[in-house]
């Protein structure tokens, strides 16, 4: 298979999602191959790369239901006309759309774009698009809608696989907002979809398209049914519609992460490659055009730094004109695109092209990871996830991901934030997380109100004496920092051998360390990460100053550092020993910071913010990637 602009190694591409600046979701209908041509030209002007596509179904698919006494079906057919006895009339396509999507791809070539088509497009900005005949069926459960849905993936993959401008196959946009579904039926439809697409093209990837998936594989649409029948996973990280999101200021370091974040929780609990396929400010009501540039632009740096493959806007152009729904039910629908309806580019179309065309010839190696993360059941994983991501970043390191209850991922270093409930994960799992630490590992854990069996006594060195609802936050209190977090309990604990390294308000344990086997465990009693997930400001403090304590005690090293935590770091080892060094700005004012690196010397600006030593200076929501050797 060809994984093409997914693979390792390929650029980092940029584009958006499109429908037709004259019509939108009724652009099929509504034809005009001159608009559309007029949009590629100005989109490819102005740098896009890669177009998300849709054949919205109910055009291209439009069944109607004949019914009989009882409102039994009788015969399906397009509008009056019964269906032709065609190879399309078969599958229940119209024939005509097939027409104008040869034209559209064709248009898509002349102008040097790459298409992701999204297939089964029944579900758009709000809306059900879906064919007459399925309106009051479950299109994802009931075997009478996938049937056809099959029919129509297979004929629509088989015309149109010899288009050179189309490199992956989406199964539809977030199909799973087109009806309720459980995990099983969810898996069975994407089974389906996937397996009509391979039938007829196995060249190609399949491309999720689905939105808001589960780390937990027992919760609706999670990560490894996607990962297991997709090639390619995807995230839609708007703030708007994210939990914990929409806490801070869009062009501030939680939102400058939310994508990177997210995607890389996609991709290592998934295994499988992921990008950000859909991502916006969405409008004025959200920010500014100057503030709505600044977040793609620092999405963007955080996004190429962390390995994720590419970004595409929502969408290519303003919709102000439009009239018919979902244009008319949601005002933010109308004002997201990077060109306004005179096909004028807008700040955030000139952030993305000059930022596709910097990353043109860049390849970065992958990124350097220093512990793994493990989430666990009854806590808010993504919760979680994103805020241990951000806090090690404003510590100095990385982290990766994975599902705590699947096998156990090589590394020096653990972390398991913030743990809550009574399942927390298997025995036999922690067992083997246990068997690593007394091999020589790391453990960091962190927790609200949990039991993890054997941890305390021997294990932790510390005793649990009693645990109540938190009646103030809890401090943690050494010579290195002092904090407040805002835990819903709080654990008072007494040492049985642990050294004591921070203590709470009375004096007792707050964060500890004990000797287990080759290796060693850092407890702390408060749930530092899960605190963070709705408190705003919560990155300008001095927490930051915890999380570099622990890179301290859990033995994390790194090449470069640098003193202010709103300017991050990753590093990306080449093969001549040299190392490629990308520094982001994660706040909308300058930074200037002094890179510390005793092993290395600056040699050059790669791409980015021009440099000339290790004294880094860059503007608001900027990055730029240097070579030391």
């Amino acid at each position: 298979m060809d994984m093409a602009i997914f693979k390792d190694g390929s650029r980092f591409f940029v584009g958006c999602n499109y429908w037709a600046s004259h019509a939108g979701t009724n652009m099929w209908r509504d034809w005009s191959a001159e608009s559309v041509e007029a949009d590629f030209k100005a989109l490819s002007e102005n740098g896009v790369q890669v177009l998300r596509v849709f054949p919205r179904w109910d055009d291209f698919q439009p069944l109607t239901p004949h019914l009989g006494g009882g409102s039994t079906l009788v015969e399906l057919r397009m509008g009056e006309n019964p269906l032709p006895d065609t190879e399309f009339g078969r599958a229940g396509i119209d024939e005509t759309m097939m027409e104008r999507f040869r034209i559209f791809l064709q248009l898509a070539e002349k102008y040097n774009l790459k298409l992701l088509v999204g297939i089964i497009t029944g579900w758009m900005s709000g809306r059900m698009l879906k064919p007459q005949a399925f309106e009051r069926v479950n299109v994802l459960a009931d075997p009478f809608a996938i049937r056809w849905e099959v029919r129509f993936t297979r004929l629509f993959v088989k015309t149109f696989k010899d288009s050179p401008t189309i490199v992956g196959w989406d199964l539809g946009n977030e199909c799973n907002c087109m009806a309720g579904s459980d995990i099983h039926q969810f898996w069975a439809w994407t089974n389906a979809i996937a397996g009509a697409i391979r039938m007829e093209d196995s060249t190609r990837p399949v491309v999720s398209g689905m939105h808001g998936l589960k780390t937990d594989p027992n919760q609706h649409v999670p990560i490894v049914d996607q990962a297991e029948l997709t090639d390619v996973l995807c995230t839609h990280p708007y703030p708007v519609f994210t939990p914990h999101s929409k806490v801070d200021r869009v062009n501030t370091i939680r939102n400058a992460f939310h994508a990177a974040a997210e995607t890389r929780l996609y991709a290592e609990i998934g295994g499988k490659p992921a990008f950000v396929e859909e991502a916006g400010s969405l409008g004025p009501g959200a920010s500014s055009e100057t503030v709505a540039a600044h977040y793609l632009e620092n999405m963007l740096w955080n996004s190429f730094a962390h390995g994720c493959k590419g970004l595409l806007w929502w969408c290519g152009h303003d919709q102000t004109a439009l009239t018919h729904t979902p244009y008319d039910w949601v005002g933010m629908e109308r004002h997201l695109g990077l060109l306004r309806p005179d096909r004028s580019p807008k700040d955030v179309m000139k952030v993305l092209g000059a930022f596709g065309r910097m990353a043109e010839n860049v390849r970065l190696p992958k990124h350097r990871q220093d512990a793994v993360c493990l989430l666990t059941e009854e806590q808010d994983q993504w919760g979680v996830a994103y805020m241990t991501f951000i806090l090690a970043k404003q510590a100095g390191f990385d982290i990766e991901f994975q599902y705590a209850n699947e096998p156990l991922k090589a590394a020096d270093v653990y972390l398991i934030p913030s743990i809550r409930g009574y399942r927390i994960l298997r025995s036999y799992r922690w067992r083997h997380l246990l068997e690593a630490v007394a091999n020589g590992a790391k453990l960091y854990v962190s927790s609200e109100d949990a039991t993890l069996d054997p941890f305390f006594d021997e294990t932790a060195g510390i005793r649990l004496e009693t645990s109540a609802k938190a009646a103030a936050p809890q401090q943690i209190n050494c010579d290195r920092f002092k904090i407040q977090i805002h835990g819903a309990y709080e654990l008072k604990l007494s040492s049985i051998g642990a050294e004591v390294l921070a203590t709470d308000a009375d004096g007792d344990p707050a964060l500890t360390c004990n000797q287990y086997g080759k290796g060693k465990i850092v407890f702390c009693n408060a749930p530092v990460e899960s605190s963070l997930t709705e408190q705003p400001h919560a990155f300008d403090g001095n927490l930051h100053l915890f999380y570099r304590y622990l890179m301290e005690l859990l033995g994390i090293k790194r090449d470069v550092m640098r003193e202010n935590p709103m300017l991050t770091l990753t590093e990306h080892p080449m093969v001549d020993g040299s190392l490629l060094v990308c520094a982001v700005n994660n706040t909308p004012s300058p930074i200037t910071d002094t890179l510390l690196a005793p092993n290395r010397t600056f040699v050059e600006t790669v791409c980015g913010a021009p440099q000339t030593s290790l004294k880094i200076t860059l503007p608001g929501n900027t990055g730029t990637v240097i070579r030391l050797k």
